[in-house]
């Protein structure tokens, strides 16, 4: 009877082992590619899963999005000025396949290929450009790797500069320069403000000319804001035209 109990146990163990190595159960964002006897034949999930112990085997692959952060790269732009950038990538696997098959670690992989993907793209730009074009980098960048880690089943969704960062003497130089462009703008603005004053003046002497009257009223306005002020010295302009017969007649 006892040796009758241990076969018992020794068959419900070998059951119990055989169903633990066969049952899979993946999740609704894995599949699972298997492979008998080291061949593939094929993708999996998700659900039960039930495999063959010993003669398939099955690699679990994740489809959600991957976050991974690209270190710090040293990138010299197109002006010749030394930086340092640092992004992060997004991306997700959408050929379980190829992504098993066709690189042994695709994780790695891509972060390789993403660091010298960020310093050959920025390396043709200047440094105006890095800093204000972020959004155009971006698409370039996320375009290469998007069509390189195609074959990898891999698809790069998105690519996002976080940091560009300058040393000390260039962020003063850059300090000077915004400085430089805002004392340019202000005498760009006021040249034309002056330009359209002067245009201004000019059709009010011509509209004041064509009217004597006219001339006579804006006369009587001057002595008007004269008298309002409260002063002890009272100035009575003179019309230039006046001056001017005035000394006319001395000449003759």
């Amino acid at each position: 009877m006892m040796i009758g109990y241990v076969a018992y146990l020794i068959v419900a163990l070998v059951v119990i082992m055989f169903l633990s190595a066969a049952i899979r159960i993946l999740r609704e964002y894995q599949r699972g590619v298997v492979f008998t006897l080291g061949r593939f034949t094929g993708v999996k999930g998700p659900g039960l899963i039930i495999l063959v112990p010993f003669i398939q085997q099955m690699v679990k692959v994740d489809l959600r999005v991957v976050v991974q952060d690209v270190p710090p790269q040293d990138v010299i732009s197109r002006d010749n000025v030394s930086v340092k950038v640092n992004a992060v990538l997004y991306f997700r696997i959408v050929d379980a396949e190829r992504a098993v098959i066709q690189v042994e670690d695709f994780m790695a992989a891509t972060n390789q290929l993403a660091q010298t993907t960020l310093r050959s793209v920025l390396g043709k730009h200047e440094l105006d450009e890095m800093l204000s074009e972020r959004d155009k980098l971006n698409s370039d960048i996320q375009e290469i790797l998007d069509q390189r880690t195609d074959a990898w089943g891999i698809k790069v969704s998105n690519v996002e500069i976080k940091h560009v960062d300058l040393n000390e003497n260039m962020i003063r130089a850059i300090a000077k320069q915004a400085e430089a462009e805002r004392l340019r703008r202000a005498k760009v603005i006021n040249a034309e403000g002056e330009q359209q004053a002067a245009a201004k003046l000019v059709e009010a002497g011509r509209m004041l000319a064509a009217e004597p009257q006219a001339m006579q009223l804006r006369y009587f306005e001057a002595l008007h804001d004269i008298a309002g002020e409260r002063s002890s010295t009272v100035v009575f302009p003179l019309p230039v035209d006046l001056l001017s017969q005035f000394m006319k007649q001395q000449g003759k």
